[in-house]
């Protein structure tokens, strides 16, 4: 422009003003060229920018002030920033081929267990790592093993026993009536998460019904009441029914494709996207409704299916390192201070510590107590509670769903009134900086540390 040589505008400036370039464009494809306006002219629209964390600037300030000159648009109501996905532990580079590129993957893969894949590790509040072996186990051990294990065993009961029709449920015990509680309360926990972007807790929220689902299967025993009392066995399996109508509404948003398959298992009409998130999931059934043929809902992948993705980023890798100047290279970490050797131990001595591999499941703050957390863990098949001294280096939502590494035979200890069972092994500089112990590969709650 004349009068401004040499001046530059930084791209993001005027970028977003394609959003409404190209929501006009959408609208005369349509058929309907006003049809924009609803977007960006309606005070009743909510404008919502889901953006990552580099670009807060431009999103939160630059533009909002660029439409506020404007007469007539509406600003946006909420910028939720995602920090950044890495990808087996590097940041992602396109145009090295270091990537998992959608097509690619959509050739060998369904949909669903990468968009849940990401849910459950979305980097909403720190960096996250995505591995093609987390992925995996995220696929089997959750998806195949909770979710579609309770579906299956349920539908294919259903139809084996009771002629693949809904059973009729006659007098609920008290188990029954906690697990259609839990239905009834499941679609408000979730879209609380939903309405507050927290992506990851929706995801865990919906994982949780699964388990819940599935101990209310083993703990009902319906292949056992089946043969000395039938009522309360239909009275079990009409309950686990709406459980798997529940699971289908709610796991839509993260799970479209899956939902969708279910919802026609349970032969129900409609589209399963349109279904009232909160009416539909506690709907009771019609009476006597038949079902659809059950399928298996979620396929383990096995590691020789795994094996040629991840050797593809190595060769990825490799060349990337091939290519890259000495000068170029990452700058080695600052190597600790020595510090003053501890008394030595004999391997004996080492050998009665007992350090597993533990999932955190749930993480809470400790009332008037700054520097703790009160965590629910998961070590092998039991669970536990301990207390630890991170409250001021994690949020509770950081941690939930990490694995970390515990000294699981401490005796218990009573922290600020709280029975802690254990000790989470974190590593610290002089400077205060506190980072946890985590197994560097995808490893089984309660493995054994040596």
């Amino acid at each position: 422009l004349p009068g401004y040589d040499g001046k530059v505008l930084y791209v993001w400036f005027d970028a977003p003003i394609g959003y409404i370039t190209a929501t006009q464009v959408w609208a005369k494809r349509l058929g309907q060229p006003e049809k924009w306006k609803d977007y960006w002219r309606n005070p009743d629209t909510k404008l919502v920018h889901f953006i990552g964390k580099d670009n807060i600037v431009f999103h939160a300030m630059v533009w909002p002030a660029m439409l506020m000159g404007q007469d007539g648009y509406i600003l946006p109501a909420d910028v939720p920033a995602n920090e950044f996905l890495n990808l087996e532990g590097r940041k992602l580079s396109t145009s090295r081929n270091f990537a998992v590129w959608l097509h690619e993957y959509l050739d060998r893969f369904p949909p669903d267990p990468l968009r849940y894949a990401i849910a459950a590790n979305m980097p909403e509040t720190k960096d996250a790592d995505f591995s093609w072996k987390e992925f995996q186990m995220r696929n089997n051990s959750e998806l195949a093993d909770i979710l579609g294990n309770f579906v299956n065993r349920t539908l294919t009961f259903v139809q084996k026993n009771f002629a693949n029709r809904v059973p009729a449920a006659n007098d609920l015990n008290e188990a029954d009536r906690r697990m259609l509680d839990a239905v009834h309360a499941w679609p408000e926990k979730l879209a609380a998460a939903y309405e507050n972007y927290e992506f990851r807790r929706a995801t865990k929220e919906l994982m949780d019904l699964g388990r819940e689902a599935n101990k209310y299967f083993n703990d009902e025993e319906p292949w056992r009441t089946l043969k000395h009392d039938r009522n309360r066995c239909a009275a079990t399996m009409h309950i686990c029914l709406r459980v798997c109508k529940a699971l289908a509404v709610l796991m839509s948003p993260t799970l479209p494709f899956s939902a969708a398959r279910l919802w026609k298992m349970l032969n129900l009409p409609g589209d399963i996207e349109k279904q009232n998130w909160l009416t539909a999931p506690v709907a009771p059934f019609a009476e006597n409704h038949l079902l659809d043929t059950p399928a298996i809902l979620f396929t383990k992948i096995e590691d020789e299916t795994i094996a040629p993705e991840i050797a593809r980023l190595e060769e990825a890798l490799k060349k990337m390192n091939a290519t890259t100047p000495e000068s170029a290279a990452p700058a080695a970490a600052e190597v600790a201070p020595t510090v003053a050797a501890t008394p030595m131990i004999s391997i004996d001595t080492f050998k009665q510590i007992d350090l597993r591999v533990a999932e955190v499941l749930e993480a809470e703050k400790v009332p008037k107590a700054d520097k703790l957390l009160k965590l629910k863990i998961r070590v092998g098949s039991e669970e536990r509670q301990l207390v630890a001294g991170i409250a001021q280096h994690y949020q509770p939502e950081q941690i939930i769903g990490k694995k970390v590494v515990i000294v699981a035979n401490l005796e218990p200890a009573k922290i600020r009134g709280i029975e802690s069972q254990g000790m989470i092994l974190a590593a610290s500089t002089d400077e205060g900086t506190l980072s946890i112990v985590s197994p560097e590969r995808e490893m089984a709650s309660g493995a054994k540390v040596k």
